[in-house]
Protein backbone atom coordinates (compact mmCIF):
# COMPACT_ATOMS: atom_id res chain seq x y z
CA UNK A 1 0.00 0.00 0.00
CA UNK A 2 2.76 2.57 1.09
CA UNK A 3 4.73 1.55 -2.16
CA UNK A 4 2.52 2.58 -4.62
CA UNK A 5 2.90 5.93 -6.26
CA UNK A 6 0.88 9.38 -5.99
CA UNK A 7 -1.02 8.63 -9.17
CA UNK A 8 -2.07 4.93 -8.26
CA UNK A 9 -3.11 5.91 -4.49
CA UNK A 10 -4.99 8.52 -6.00
CA UNK A 11 -6.97 5.87 -8.46
CA UNK A 12 -7.34 4.34 -5.55
CA UNK A 13 -8.84 7.05 -3.94
CA UNK A 14 -6.57 6.62 -0.78
CA UNK A 15 -3.74 9.43 -1.52
CA UNK A 16 -5.15 11.44 1.43
CA UNK A 17 -5.89 8.74 4.10
CA UNK A 18 -2.52 6.95 3.24
CA UNK A 19 -0.33 9.99 3.95
CA UNK A 20 -1.97 10.82 6.68
CA UNK A 21 -1.35 7.30 8.03
CA UNK A 22 2.64 7.20 7.15
CA UNK A 23 3.24 10.35 8.66
CA UNK A 24 2.24 9.43 12.26
CA UNK A 25 5.79 8.26 13.59
CA UNK A 26 7.08 11.72 12.28
CA UNK A 27 3.97 13.57 13.93
CA UNK A 28 4.64 11.96 17.24
CA UNK A 29 8.31 13.09 17.33
CA UNK A 30 7.30 16.63 16.36
CA UNK A 31 4.27 16.84 18.65
CA UNK A 32 6.63 15.96 21.61
CA UNK A 33 8.79 18.74 21.07
CA UNK A 34 5.89 21.09 20.82
CA UNK A 35 4.45 19.47 24.44
CA UNK A 36 7.79 20.34 25.98
CA UNK A 37 7.43 23.97 24.50
CA UNK A 38 4.06 24.25 25.89
CA UNK A 39 4.36 22.35 28.90
CA UNK A 40 5.11 25.44 31.55
CA UNK A 41 2.07 26.88 30.51
CA UNK A 42 -0.63 24.06 30.81
CA UNK A 43 1.08 22.91 34.13
CA UNK A 44 0.57 26.52 35.12
CA UNK A 45 -3.15 26.64 34.27
CA UNK A 46 -3.69 22.87 35.84
CA UNK A 47 -1.84 24.38 39.10
CA UNK A 48 -4.20 27.33 39.76
CA UNK A 49 -7.07 25.30 39.80
CA UNK A 50 -4.90 22.49 41.76
CA UNK A 51 -4.76 25.48 44.30
CA UNK A 52 -8.31 25.92 44.15
CA UNK A 53 -9.76 22.81 44.59
CA UNK A 54 -7.86 19.79 46.10
CA UNK A 55 -10.08 16.92 44.34
CA UNK A 56 -10.97 17.74 40.44
CA UNK A 57 -13.19 15.12 38.19
CA UNK A 58 -11.35 15.46 34.83
CA UNK A 59 -13.79 14.59 32.07
CA UNK A 60 -12.02 13.22 28.75
CA UNK A 61 -15.01 14.27 26.55
CA UNK A 62 -15.59 13.91 22.58
CA UNK A 63 -17.90 12.01 20.22
CA UNK A 64 -17.12 9.17 18.24
CA UNK A 65 -13.40 9.02 17.86
CA UNK A 66 -12.62 11.77 19.65
CA UNK A 67 -14.68 9.96 23.00
CA UNK A 68 -12.40 6.69 21.99
CA UNK A 69 -9.19 8.96 22.73
CA UNK A 70 -10.83 9.61 26.28
CA UNK A 71 -11.59 5.92 26.97
CA UNK A 72 -8.44 5.02 25.98
CA UNK A 73 -6.15 7.61 27.88
CA UNK A 74 -8.59 7.27 31.16
CA UNK A 75 -6.65 3.50 31.27
CA UNK A 76 -3.72 4.91 31.09
CA UNK A 77 -3.50 7.70 33.52
CA UNK A 78 -5.25 5.60 35.74
CA UNK A 79 -1.71 4.46 36.66
CA UNK A 80 0.51 6.90 35.48
CA UNK A 81 -1.40 9.85 36.48
CA UNK A 82 -1.97 11.93 39.59
CA UNK A 83 -4.85 9.60 41.08
CA UNK A 84 -4.24 11.77 44.89
CA UNK A 85 -5.73 15.26 42.76
CA UNK A 86 -7.84 13.56 39.70
CA UNK A 87 -10.54 11.52 39.31
CA UNK A 88 -9.87 10.39 35.37
CA UNK A 89 -13.20 9.95 33.65
CA UNK A 90 -14.27 9.28 29.73
CA UNK A 91 -17.80 10.47 28.71
CA UNK A 92 -18.87 10.89 25.77
CA UNK A 93 -19.97 14.48 24.27
CA UNK A 94 -22.99 12.71 23.07
CA UNK A 95 -24.41 11.66 26.51
CA UNK A 96 -23.61 15.17 28.03
CA UNK A 97 -25.48 17.22 25.85
CA UNK A 98 -27.96 14.53 25.35
CA UNK A 99 -28.64 13.56 29.45
CA UNK A 100 -26.36 15.66 31.74
CA UNK A 101 -28.27 15.22 34.55
CA UNK A 102 -27.09 11.63 33.98
CA UNK A 103 -23.32 12.06 34.03
CA UNK A 104 -22.24 15.55 35.62
CA UNK A 105 -22.25 16.20 39.48
CA UNK A 106 -23.71 19.88 40.35
CA UNK A 107 -21.09 20.28 42.91
CA UNK A 108 -17.97 18.21 42.40
CA UNK A 109 -14.98 20.54 40.40
CA UNK A 110 -14.75 19.64 37.30
CA UNK A 111 -12.01 19.61 34.19
CA UNK A 112 -13.50 18.99 30.96
CA UNK A 113 -10.98 17.94 28.36
CA UNK A 114 -12.51 18.39 24.99
CA UNK A 115 -10.94 16.44 21.68
CA UNK A 116 -11.62 17.50 18.79
CA UNK A 117 -10.16 17.00 15.03
CA UNK A 118 -11.88 20.64 13.59
CA UNK A 119 -13.40 21.28 16.64
CA UNK A 120 -16.92 22.65 14.64
CA UNK A 121 -19.22 19.47 15.83
CA UNK A 122 -21.92 20.57 17.88
CA UNK A 123 -21.66 18.62 20.64
CA UNK A 124 -17.80 19.31 21.12
CA UNK A 125 -19.48 23.16 21.60
CA UNK A 126 -22.81 22.31 23.46
CA UNK A 127 -20.71 20.02 25.99
CA UNK A 128 -18.41 23.30 26.98
CA UNK A 129 -21.43 25.08 27.13
CA UNK A 130 -23.66 22.92 29.50
CA UNK A 131 -20.81 21.80 31.94
CA UNK A 132 -19.99 25.72 32.26
CA UNK A 133 -23.88 26.09 33.28
CA UNK A 134 -24.54 23.11 35.27
CA UNK A 135 -21.48 22.75 37.00
CA UNK A 136 -21.02 25.28 39.87
CA UNK A 137 -16.78 24.96 39.51
CA UNK A 138 -15.47 24.26 36.00
CA UNK A 139 -12.88 24.28 34.08
CA UNK A 140 -12.04 23.84 30.40
CA UNK A 141 -9.26 22.39 28.31
CA UNK A 142 -9.45 21.66 24.67
CA UNK A 143 -6.79 19.39 23.09
CA UNK A 144 -7.50 20.25 19.32
CA UNK A 145 -5.84 19.79 15.92
CA UNK A 146 -7.73 22.78 14.42
CA UNK A 147 -6.51 26.07 16.87
CA UNK A 148 -8.83 27.86 14.15
CA UNK A 149 -11.77 25.95 14.63
CA UNK A 150 -15.12 26.94 16.55
CA UNK A 151 -14.38 24.95 19.75
CA UNK A 152 -10.70 26.91 20.28
CA UNK A 153 -12.33 30.09 18.96
CA UNK A 154 -14.90 29.87 21.76
CA UNK A 155 -12.96 28.57 24.74
CA UNK A 156 -10.71 31.50 23.98
CA UNK A 157 -13.14 34.36 25.24
CA UNK A 158 -14.06 32.05 28.52
CA UNK A 159 -12.42 32.33 32.12
CA UNK A 160 -11.00 28.91 33.33
CA UNK A 161 -9.83 27.74 29.71
CA UNK A 162 -7.14 26.36 28.05
CA UNK A 163 -6.74 25.71 24.49
CA UNK A 164 -3.65 22.88 23.39
CA UNK A 165 -3.26 23.33 20.01
CA UNK A 166 -1.80 20.79 18.09
CA UNK A 167 -0.01 21.77 14.64
CA UNK A 168 -2.00 22.13 11.95
CA UNK A 169 -0.59 18.84 10.17
CA UNK A 170 -2.28 16.66 12.62
CA UNK A 171 -5.55 18.10 11.06
CA UNK A 172 -6.93 15.14 9.08
CA UNK A 173 -8.37 15.67 5.85
CA UNK A 174 -9.53 12.33 5.18
CA UNK A 175 -12.64 11.27 5.86
CA UNK A 176 -11.68 8.78 8.92
CA UNK A 177 -9.86 10.09 11.93
CA UNK A 178 -6.18 8.80 12.22
CA UNK A 179 -3.29 10.75 12.81
CA UNK A 180 -5.91 13.49 14.36
CA UNK A 181 -6.54 10.57 17.11
CA UNK A 182 -3.12 9.17 17.50
CA UNK A 183 -1.53 12.64 18.27
CA UNK A 184 -4.26 13.90 20.61
CA UNK A 185 -4.25 10.55 22.28
CA UNK A 186 -0.52 11.33 22.91
CA UNK A 187 -0.45 14.72 24.10
CA UNK A 188 -3.44 13.93 26.74
CA UNK A 189 -0.71 11.20 27.77
CA UNK A 190 2.25 13.50 28.19
CA UNK A 191 0.02 16.28 29.97
CA UNK A 192 -1.46 14.06 32.86
CA UNK A 193 1.13 11.41 33.07
CA UNK A 194 3.92 11.75 35.76
CA UNK A 195 6.76 10.31 34.55
CA UNK A 196 9.74 12.35 33.53
CA UNK A 197 10.68 13.82 30.43
CA UNK A 198 13.72 11.78 29.49
CA UNK A 199 10.75 8.58 29.98
CA UNK A 200 8.49 9.86 28.10
CA UNK A 201 11.17 11.21 25.13
CA UNK A 202 11.96 7.61 24.95
CA UNK A 203 8.44 5.78 25.04
CA UNK A 204 7.30 8.62 22.53
CA UNK A 205 10.47 7.39 20.02
CA UNK A 206 10.33 3.81 20.33
CA UNK A 207 6.27 3.92 19.48
CA UNK A 208 7.57 5.77 16.41
CA UNK A 209 10.36 3.36 15.80
CA UNK A 210 7.58 0.47 16.10
CA UNK A 211 5.02 2.27 13.72
CA UNK A 212 7.41 2.79 10.86
CA UNK A 213 8.55 -1.22 11.22
CA UNK A 214 4.79 -2.01 10.62
CA UNK A 215 4.61 0.59 7.50
CA UNK A 216 7.26 -1.40 6.27
CA UNK A 217 5.33 -4.69 6.27
CA UNK A 218 2.29 -3.96 4.62
CA UNK A 219 2.59 -7.15 2.35
CA UNK A 220 3.05 -9.15 5.35
CA UNK A 221 -0.32 -7.53 7.17
CA UNK A 222 -2.04 -8.04 3.86
CA UNK A 223 -1.78 -11.58 4.39
CA UNK A 224 -3.79 -11.47 7.61
CA UNK A 225 -6.91 -9.85 5.31
CA UNK A 226 -7.61 -11.96 2.18
CA UNK A 227 -9.84 -10.97 -0.35
CA UNK A 228 -12.97 -13.17 1.52
CA UNK A 229 -12.70 -11.75 4.91
CA UNK A 230 -16.20 -10.07 5.81
CA UNK A 231 -15.39 -9.79 9.33
CA UNK A 232 -13.26 -8.69 11.88
CA UNK A 233 -12.23 -8.64 15.69
CA UNK A 234 -10.08 -6.91 17.56
CA UNK A 235 -9.16 -7.56 21.08
CA UNK A 236 -6.89 -6.36 23.85
CA UNK A 237 -7.11 -5.52 27.38
CA UNK A 238 -6.26 -1.97 29.27
CA UNK A 239 -5.83 0.74 27.33
CA UNK A 240 -5.24 -2.44 24.74
CA UNK A 241 -8.75 -2.55 24.83
CA UNK A 242 -9.57 0.50 24.94
CA UNK A 243 -7.85 1.11 21.30
CA UNK A 244 -9.57 -2.29 20.26
CA UNK A 245 -13.27 0.27 19.70
CA UNK A 246 -11.30 2.76 17.16
CA UNK A 247 -9.27 -0.11 15.35
CA UNK A 248 -12.59 -1.70 14.71
CA UNK A 249 -14.38 1.72 13.83
CA UNK A 250 -11.43 2.51 11.17
CA UNK A 251 -12.26 -0.62 9.05
CA UNK A 252 -16.22 0.35 9.50
CA UNK A 253 -15.36 3.60 8.16
CA UNK A 254 -13.60 2.94 5.24
CA UNK A 255 -15.36 -0.19 4.04
CA UNK A 256 -18.56 1.66 4.07
CA UNK A 257 -19.79 -1.01 6.68
CA UNK A 258 -19.32 -3.64 3.72
CA UNK A 259 -17.21 -5.42 6.69
CA UNK A 260 -18.56 -5.90 10.14
CA UNK A 261 -16.94 -5.26 13.06
CA UNK A 262 -16.77 -6.10 16.62
CA UNK A 263 -14.40 -5.07 19.61
CA UNK A 264 -13.84 -6.93 23.34
CA UNK A 265 -11.59 -6.95 26.12
CA UNK A 266 -9.78 -10.28 25.61
CA UNK A 267 -11.46 -11.76 28.69
CA UNK A 268 -14.50 -10.85 27.99
CA UNK A 269 -14.94 -11.82 24.35
CA UNK A 270 -15.98 -15.67 25.74
CA UNK A 271 -18.59 -14.35 27.25
CA UNK A 272 -20.95 -14.09 24.35
CA UNK A 273 -18.92 -12.42 21.88
CA UNK A 274 -17.23 -14.82 20.31
CA UNK A 275 -20.23 -16.21 18.71
CA UNK A 276 -19.51 -13.89 16.29
CA UNK A 277 -16.53 -15.41 14.79
CA UNK A 278 -16.96 -17.02 11.61
CA UNK A 279 -14.70 -19.05 8.74
CA UNK A 280 -14.79 -15.71 7.32
CA UNK A 281 -13.37 -13.58 10.36
CA UNK A 282 -9.88 -12.32 11.30
CA UNK A 283 -9.18 -12.33 14.98
CA UNK A 284 -6.69 -9.49 15.83
CA UNK A 285 -5.49 -9.81 19.58
CA UNK A 286 -3.36 -6.70 20.79
CA UNK A 287 -0.96 -8.28 23.60
CA UNK A 288 0.21 -6.18 26.53
CA UNK A 289 3.36 -5.74 27.48
CA UNK A 290 2.48 -5.86 31.56
CA UNK A 291 3.63 -9.21 32.15
CA UNK A 292 0.15 -10.01 34.57
CA UNK A 293 -2.17 -8.81 31.51
CA UNK A 294 -0.55 -10.39 28.72
CA UNK A 295 -1.23 -13.74 30.45
CA UNK A 296 -4.81 -13.27 30.01
CA UNK A 297 -4.23 -12.02 26.02
CA UNK A 298 -2.23 -15.20 24.96
CA UNK A 299 -4.50 -17.47 26.35
CA UNK A 300 -7.49 -16.19 24.56
CA UNK A 301 -5.28 -15.87 21.31
CA UNK A 302 -4.45 -19.75 21.88
CA UNK A 303 -8.03 -20.74 22.68
CA UNK A 304 -9.52 -19.03 19.85
CA UNK A 305 -6.95 -20.22 17.13
CA UNK A 306 -7.08 -23.84 18.69
CA UNK A 307 -10.75 -23.45 18.61
CA UNK A 308 -10.21 -23.34 14.54
CA UNK A 309 -13.21 -21.20 13.81
CA UNK A 310 -11.70 -18.54 12.39
CA UNK A 311 -9.68 -17.66 8.74
CA UNK A 312 -7.05 -15.59 11.24
CA UNK A 313 -6.22 -15.28 14.02
CA UNK A 314 -3.41 -12.96 14.95
CA UNK A 315 -1.16 -11.90 17.57
CA UNK A 316 0.10 -8.65 17.73
CA UNK A 317 2.40 -7.05 19.75
CA UNK A 318 6.30 -7.29 21.14
CA UNK A 319 8.17 -10.46 21.60
CA UNK A 320 5.33 -13.01 20.55
CA UNK A 321 4.35 -15.50 17.50
CA UNK A 322 1.86 -13.93 15.22
CA UNK A 323 3.05 -10.46 14.20
CA UNK A 324 5.60 -9.02 16.16
CA UNK A 325 6.97 -5.85 16.33
CA UNK A 326 11.09 -5.73 15.28
CA UNK A 327 11.91 -3.56 17.89
CA UNK A 328 13.74 -5.17 21.44
CA UNK A 329 12.99 -2.45 23.76
CA UNK A 330 8.96 -2.33 25.11
CA UNK A 331 6.96 -0.08 25.49
CA UNK A 332 4.34 0.63 28.06
CA UNK A 333 0.82 -0.22 27.79
CA UNK A 334 -0.02 3.75 27.48
CA UNK A 335 2.14 3.99 24.55
CA UNK A 336 1.79 0.51 22.52
CA UNK A 337 -1.52 2.25 21.84
CA UNK A 338 0.62 4.01 19.02
CA UNK A 339 1.65 1.11 17.28
CA UNK A 340 -1.10 -0.79 18.16
CA UNK A 341 -3.32 1.73 16.16
CA UNK A 342 -1.03 2.94 13.54
CA UNK A 343 -1.80 -1.63 12.64
CA UNK A 344 -5.23 -1.24 12.33
CA UNK A 345 -4.98 1.70 10.34
CA UNK A 346 -3.31 -0.49 7.81
CA UNK A 347 -5.82 -3.22 7.88
CA UNK A 348 -8.48 -0.68 7.52
CA UNK A 349 -6.66 0.49 4.10
CA UNK A 350 -6.48 -2.97 2.83
CA UNK A 351 -10.04 -3.82 4.12
CA UNK A 352 -11.37 -0.69 2.07
CA UNK A 353 -9.42 -1.70 -1.17
CA UNK A 354 -10.70 -5.57 -0.88
CA UNK A 355 -14.00 -4.56 -0.93
CA UNK A 356 -13.88 -1.42 -3.49
CA UNK A 357 -14.35 1.23 -1.53
CA UNK A 358 -12.11 4.03 -1.57
CA UNK A 359 -10.67 5.32 2.03
CA UNK A 360 -10.51 9.00 1.15
CA UNK A 361 -14.46 9.20 0.87
CA UNK A 362 -15.75 5.94 1.61
CA UNK A 363 -18.94 7.02 2.70
CA UNK A 364 -20.77 6.26 -0.94
CA UNK A 365 -24.28 7.66 0.16
CA UNK A 366 -23.01 10.48 1.89
CA UNK A 367 -25.21 9.64 4.95
CA UNK A 368 -22.14 10.16 6.98
CA UNK A 369 -20.26 12.73 7.39
CA UNK A 370 -16.58 13.98 8.39
CA UNK A 371 -17.75 16.84 10.55
CA UNK A 372 -21.26 15.25 11.93
CA UNK A 373 -24.15 16.84 10.55
CA UNK A 374 -28.03 17.24 10.87
CA UNK A 375 -28.12 17.84 15.14
CA UNK A 376 -30.05 19.75 16.70
CA UNK A 377 -28.95 21.54 20.23
CA UNK A 378 -31.73 21.69 22.79
CA UNK A 379 -31.73 24.48 25.18
CA UNK A 380 -31.06 23.17 28.73
CA UNK A 381 -31.94 24.41 32.10
CA UNK A 382 -30.42 23.48 35.49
Amino acid sequence: MFQLTKEELKAKGAYITVNEVQRQPSLWRRVFKEYLKNKTKVEDFLQEMSAEYSYIRVIFTGAGSSQYVGDTVVKSLTELGDTEHYRFESISSTDIVSAPQSVLEKDTPTLLVSFARSGNSPESLAAVEIVKHYVTNSYQLSISCAADGALAKSLSTKRNAFNYALPLETLDQGFAMTASFSTMTLVATLIFSLESDEIKEKEVEIAAALAEDIFNRTEEITTYLTADINRVVYLGSGPLAAIAREAQLKILELTAGRIATLFDSSMGFRHGPKSFVTNRTSVFVFASNNKYTRQYDIDLYKEVKSDQISAHTVLVGQELEGFTYKQAEKLQPAYQVLPAIAFSHVIALIASINVGNTPDTPSVTGTVNRVVQGVTIYPFGK
